[in-house]
């Protein structure tokens, strides 16, 4: 699920990206980065999270790039308010390791990705045009430090896997378990001896089955129902 084997645009148009982070230097960096793409559109800056909602609301970005602590609101909140509010945006989050205590609650509130502040700029271009296509986005490594971080409140490992996962087939339960070892859909096609359209298709019944939004809230559900384990 690492996600950044690349995606194409919807349409023709640039992707409008939207910069939230109270550090201008690191805006600065970022504007220069994405600046040299002709897919990306930089439509604003946000020095705080209420402002980033503020100009999601105004601007109407497809991603917001956000950082997680900000003065005045958080990227977690600011995050939750953009969704809840129902807006056609969707947020990437930009982190330091030492913030992984962030990393859960930005998931449910409805972030479609994670990212380290230390990533390879090439990385964070694809990493957008991803979300801006529709999937979302967790770097493996934060995915394993998450797991560790909070290994202590997922299920007992003796325990039998939550029902939630019993309306999925065999093989839609392979391909969950996949999702959540952090594998994109061409690394499970090679894993399961499929095609990549075929993955997707069961990408798409597990997602529809089980109410999900997007790939990171299937990882979410899949350690917090006890189909996987960490290090499993």
């Amino acid at each position: 699920m690492t996600g950044l084997d690349g995606a194409a645009t919807r349409d023709d148009r640039p992707i409008r990206v939207l910069l939230a982070d109270d550090q201008p230097l690191l805006r600065t960096g970022f504007r220069m980065v994405l600046g040299a793409e002709d897919d990306l559109d930089i439509v604003g800056e946000a020095s705080d999270g209420a402002e980033a909602v503020e100009l999601s609301r105004r601007l109407l970005p497809d991603v917001v790039l956000m950082d997680i602590r900000m003065p005045r609101m958080d990227g977690v909140t600011a995050t939750r308010s953009i969704v809840e509010a129902r807006l056609p945006v969707r947020v990437l989050i930009l982190t330091t390791f030492d913030l992984d205590e962030y990393i859960v609650g930005a998931l449910r509130a409805g972030a479609s990705g994670f990212l380290a502040k230390d990533v390879p700029a090439e990385d964070l271009v694809t990493a957008i045009r991803t979300v801006a296509a529709g999937d979302a986005v967790v770097a493996p490594r934060i995915l394993r430090r998450l797991l560790d971080q909070f290994a202590g409140v997922l299920p007992d490992p003796s325990a039998a896997p939550a029902p939630v996962v019993d309306t999925l087939t065999e093989r839609e339960r392979e391909v969950l378990v996949q999702v959540a070892r952090g594998l994109s859909n061409q690394e499970i096609a090679r894993a399961l001896t499929v095609s990549e359209t075929t993955v997707k298709t069961h990408v798409g019944h597990v997602l529809t089955k089980l109410g999900l939004r997007d790939r990171v809230q299937a990882v979410v559900l899949a350690y917090e129902s006890g189909l996987v384990r960490p290090g499993g």
